[in-house]
């Protein structure tokens, strides 16, 4: 009965009725993504934020550090471990997982793990970031940490270490429970940021259907924007009574990627729709620029230094999220000092590259400075470079 269940689910996601596609219809948008002032942004949700995934900035907030329960949108953090895990050593995708008694016993979405029953850390990842198993997850928890509580302190551990100040977490998946189980929609996009660093995360948050047990058992991903928006590339919903429509969103095109976090839709259209029109006004209104100069630096002389010259380089290498108009009038301007006096350290400034507006608002500046230390020359060796240039001329 449960693999007729599963069969029976995918095959009704891969024929939603013709209405399902044009709830998602790119048209039916259009005037959303030519929205130009954020306030303009129409959402029927209590808490939403919009940020950008290279430089972390804030396009978008909406009540965006109330403190909510997050459902499922919980197994981003659990998700970011696990990862981390398998980045670090810890652990690798072909790794076997026991699942136990605890992991079993978990309710919602699951794949229905049987006590003994064993499955690779590669596939039941797989089961976490597509259908969002419960068991699957607590799995993971428990081979990683030992316990879901040891593996919960580790999630609490990371977020304090991301700064996420409002989250508590007191289980892996996001279930109902008696403890503290909050987060807030600003938290839940610093933590998606974090995740979607790891691009391997993306070989499981972008698939639409696959299956587990020899085919037997089907997933169908819980996050329909992986199927309806272009560019989508993750990441997870969650659903509870309590925490209503919750999901983070992320979506790249042409080398820019958002994150789109909504928190407590009355349904799930409406956290769909809330995502898809702040994730149409970031794309139709944003572009990343790099913060680097276009053309080789010259180099810097070093007076009475032990090398006549220093290679200036940007002592940082950022790209700037601006909307499309300030883009289109951009300028940039390289100032250098003439020369340095010697003894020259490692990163010392030797000047900036200043980002300017068509209006003549200054952008940003990013400092240049020297890629190696150069030392100064001795009495002995100047004397020596003295006689060199008498005996030259």
């Amino acid at each position: 009965m449960k693999k007729l269940i599963s069969f029976v689910l995918a095959l009704v996601l891969l024929i939603l009725p013709a209405r399902a596609m044009e709830e998602f219809d790119e048209n039916e948008w259009a005037a959303v993504a030519t929205l130009k002032a954020v306030e303009d942004i129409p959402l029927s949700v209590p808490s939403a934020i919009l940020m950008e995934k290279e430089t972390g900035e804030i396009i978008y907030e909406l009540n965006s550090h109330e403190r909510l329960a997050p459902a499922s949108v919980t197994k981003v953090m659990t998700m970011l471990l696990v990862v981390e895990a398998i980045e670090s050593g810890k652990l690798t995708l072909e790794d076997m997982v026991t699942a136990t008694a605890g992991a079993t016993s978990k309710g919602g979405s699951q794949i229905f793990l049987k006590e003994g029953e064993q499955m690779t850390v590669d596939t039941l990842l797989k089961c976490v970031a597509v259908a969002s198993a419960n068991d699957a997850a607590v799995a993971l928890a428990e081979h990683i940490a030992g316990s879901e509580e040891a593996f919960v302190a580790m999630m609490n551990k990371r977020a304090a270490e991301l700064g996420l100040t409002d989250t508590v977490f007191s289980n892996c998946t996001g279930l109902p429970t008696e403890g503290e189980h909050l987060t807030t929609a600003y938290d839940i996009a610093v933590m998606s940021r974090e995740l979607i660093r790891h691009d391997m995360i993306k070989n499981y948050t972008k698939i639409w259907l696959d299956s587990i047990r020899g085919g037997e058992f089907g997933l169908s991903n819980t996050n329909k924007l992986v199927r309806f928006y272009q560019g989508a590339t993750g990441l997870k919903t969650g659903y509870t009574k309590e925490a209503g429509f919750c999901v983070a969103a992320t979506a790249e095109r042409d080398g820019v990627e958002f994150i789109a976090v909504v928190m407590h839709g009355e349904s799930s259209d409406a956290r769909f729709e809330s995502a898809k029109i702040l994730l149409n006004h970031a794309f139709a209104n944003y572009t990343l620029v790099s913060a680097l100069p276009d053309e080789a630096l010259p180099p810097v002389a070093v007076e009475l230094g032990e090398t006549g010259f220093v290679q200036p380089v940007a002592a940082q290498s950022p790209k700037l999220l601006l909307t499309k108009t300030e883009a289109a009038g951009i300028t940039k301007s390289v100032e250098l000092a003439a020369s340095v006096k010697a003894p020259v350290m490692q990163g010392q400034e030797l000047g900036r590259l200043v980002k300017t507006a068509a209006d003549g608002t200054e952008l940003s500046s990013v400092p240049l400075a020297a890629d190696c230390a150069v030392g100064k020359l001795g009495w002995w060796q100047i004397f020596v470079e003295l006689l060199r240039l008498i005996t030259m001329s």
